[in-house]
């Protein structure tokens, strides 16, 4: 046993075990059992998930209730005062607990020590756990009403709102503006997934919905995850039609499933993407042998995609070059 774990464990020290809601129940650090297991006296409010796999363990677990918070701090420096005791930290952090607990030692001639324990810690990713519980309880009897009430079709118009925000987030380049429309975008995410958990007849969930994605996210990179070789991201991107093309082969024509509520320069990109990739550019050839406005924009689409560059990025660019054009104007009117 190291010297550190020692004087984690030794006598006449209150040890506050913090951990992670968002790991499963008794997942814990050596150093979190050891502490456990070396204590006199283990202590846990009522209904902790934490207090709970720790006693099934086989650590006894003292309950205690913790709505007098001052009389809480008093006996557990107290019983740190024989031996080393340890409190459970609840998982919404005790409010107040460790003032208390400060209070109480400052009063002490030869208090004991206080040490905090991080038994557990977050994985990258873990702070979605905490999306999808929020969202369940807005969702859930006694939450939002408002929440409660909505349903697929009436979220779509804020689904449609956010990605536009989104778009205009990230194209700003303000970080701390991207972090909030990304938030929001993934709160209708959540909130759609949390909706078709009431499905009568067909449910799925944020899992399925994930799954779903990590299956896809693994069949169409095979260079990654198999042994398909492609170095370049031609290649890669490729390799991406070719397989997401074996998995629509139930489409009719080429251009099925691209969303008509797409602004018209973004669905020209993606028709003539497909057409491009299915050796039916001819219909292309056609569309703009018609003539007309639209014929032109088309052949326009056409063009900017040859050279690499997104129609409908680069519109949106030159209205904001406008529109501050149009702002600074103002201000010196």
């Amino acid at each position: 046993m190291s010297d550190a774990t020692d004087e984690i464990v030794r006598d006449g020290r209150l040890v506050l075990l913090l951990s992670t809601p968002r790991v499963a129940p008794g997942v814990l650090t050596r150093d979190a059992w050891t502490a456990l297991s070396r204590a006199r006296q283990v202590w846990a409010a009522p209904d902790e998930p934490q207090g709970e796999a720790i006693a099934e363990a086989g650590v006894e677990v003292m309950v205690r209730d913790r709505s007098d918070v001052p009389s809480l701090a008093r006996e557990l420096v107290s019983a740190a005062a024989t031996g080393t005791a340890v409190w459970i930290g609840s998982s919404d952090g005790d409010p107040g607990l460790n003032e208390a607990i400060a209070t109480e030692v400052s009063r002490l001639p030869e208090p004991p020590d206080v040490e905090v324990l991080v038994g557990s810690f977050d994985l990258p990713g873990a702070r979605l756990l905490d999306v999808v519980a929020v969202m369940d309880r807005l969702r859930s009897p006694g939450g939002c009403p408002w929440d409660a009430q909505q349903t697929h079709e009436s979220l779509v118009p804020y689904l449609l709102e956010e990605a536009h925000e989104a778009i205009e987030a990230l194209e700003s380049g303000d970080t701390d503006h991207m972090r909030e429309e990304l938030g929001d975008l993934l709160l209708q995410i959540a909130f759609h997934a949390r909706v078709a958990e009431e499905h009568p007849t067909a449910p799925f969930d944020i899992d399925d919905v994930a799954g779903g994605l990590v299956e896809k996210l693994v069949r169409r990179h095979p260079h990654v995850f198999a042994d398909v070789d492609a170095q370049t991201p031609d290649a890669v991107e490729a390799n991406w039609e070719t397989i997401k093309a074996a998995e629509k082969q139930h489409r009719l024509h080429p251009l099925e499933g691209v969303p008509v509520s797409l602004p018209a320069l973004a669905r020209a990109e993606k028709y003539i993407g497909r057409l491009e990739r299915n050796d039916r550019a001819d219909l292309l050839d056609l569309a703009e042998s018609a003539g007309g406005l639209g014929a032109e924009l088309l052949a326009l689409v056409r063009r900017a995609r040859a050279s690499g560059v997104d129609a409908e990025g680069a519109l949106r660019e030159t209205l904001r070059q406008l529109a501050e054009a149009s702002e600074s104007q103002a201000r010196r009117d």
